[in-house]
């Protein structure tokens, strides 16, 4: 019984002309392009340079911050008035006035003044371009120092230097894709295998065809079942054209087992298809079933831990993401493409998946009505 119904399924999803196209589109437009549009690494800052002094120490400052790559020049003002106008046109995001007598300064005191001016309407933008300036003056700081030797150069000549090389861990280059992409990953299987489900049976309520299985023989589990083994399919394929995917366009490879990968994909799948279920069997229309799951996916999204930490979340709502399978799932995604963690290491997530699966698909059984 349960082999017919599953087949049933299949040929109500191949019947459908718009749901292959977007199994097969979805995947490719979300490792092909999403990857470059969440990028939050700032770059081509727009940069105003006010420099009062117009000294050869100046003009080396300047040519040192914008062959940065970080930096764009897109103003030079003689004033610090002016400047602030190309931040109020948008032209500008950073001001960086650099005061008169800047070299006579350095070479007689030991000090000399700079001024950095953020537009902090983006606060990630102005803050870290703040950041990148400090750590441009700081080593241009530190080249003088070299160059001067034993000769004072600021209140903190005399005292002992040491270099600092850092060498990162999983992410040696610090791509922001790296980081996202195994995430993506996860987002792509929340939205696919919670929203066909969540429009298939209140599909079948609309056309009528739920009246025919509510008088057969067929047991809910075997009805539930058969509802989600497809998903379950189609979540796998849909993975595997992800995992392919990043490793050619990308170059990126699991640090760790393809297998445990696949293992934890198995349960969340269960996870989300379940709670796709869940909708569908409280909803009357496929819209009301759409609004309602795309409500549940876009609040799951945001408390998941994808574009922002968790740690840096509230405190209420660090509390939430405890209830949220797709934390889980992105903590796993992570750790084993990045770090390479083993199946050892991972047993609380897998064990609280296993929980959300079990959840999710009893009440879904239990939800359906099913009048004989």
């Amino acid at each position: 019984m349960l082999k017919f119904l599953i087949e049933k399924e299949f040929k109500q999803i191949f019947r459908n002309s718009f749901l292959p196209r977007m199994i097969i589109v979805m995947p490719l437009m979300m490792m092909l392009v999403f990857p470059w549009g969440v990028n939050q690494e700032v770059k081509d800052v727009r940069l105003s340079i006010v420099d009062n002094d117009h000294s050869t120490y100046s003009e080396r400052l300047v040519n040192k911050i914008t062959s940065s790559g970080y930096f764009k020049l897109t103003d030079v003002s003689a004033t610090n008035s002016d400047a602030m106008n190309s931040i109020e046109s948008g032209k500008a995001d950073i001001v960086f006035e650099i005061q008169d007598d800047f070299e006579k300064n350095i070479t007689t005191e030991g000090t000399a003044g700079v001024m950095i001016s953020a537009n902090s309407v983006n606060g990630t933008r102005g803050g870290l371009g703040s950041q990148y300036l400090s750590a441009i003056l700081a080593d241009f700081a530190d080249e003088l120092r070299e160059e001067y030797g034993s000769q004072t150069v600021g209140a903190t000549a005399d005292i002992p230097s040491f270099s600092i090389m850092p060498q990162y861990r999983f992410n040696p280059h610090l791509d922001y894709k790296v980081f996202m992409i195994p995430a993506l990953m996860v987002m792509l299987l929340t939205m696919l295998c919670s929203s066909l489900p969540a429009q298939n049976i209140v599909g079948e309520k609309e056309a009528g065809t739920i009246e025919q299985m509510n008088v057969t023989p067929v047991r809910k589990l075997d009805f539930v079942l058969a509802k989600l083994i497809p998903y379950w399919i189609i979540g796998f394929i849909v993975l595997s054209v992800c995992i392919g995917l990043s490793a050619w366009v990308y170059g990126l490879y699991p640090a760790g087992s393809l297998l445990t990968i696949f293992l934890f994909a198995s349960i969340y799948i269960l996870v989300v298809s379940g709670m796709g279920l869940v909708v569908s069997n409280y909803s009357d229309t496929m819209q009301q079933a759409q609004f309602v799951m795309f409500f549940f996916t876009m609040i799951l999204l945001l408390i998941s831990g994808l574009f922002t930490p968790v740690s840096s979340m509230p405190k209420w709502a660090q509390a939430l993401t405890d209830i949220n399978p797709l934390k889980y799932f992105i903590e796993v995604m992570r750790l084993i493409y990045l770090k390479g963690s083993a199946f050892i290491e991972l047993i609380p997530q897998f064990l609280t998946l296993c929980g959300f699966a079990v959840g999710f698909s009893v009440w879904a059984m239990l939800s359906y009505k099913k009048n004989q």
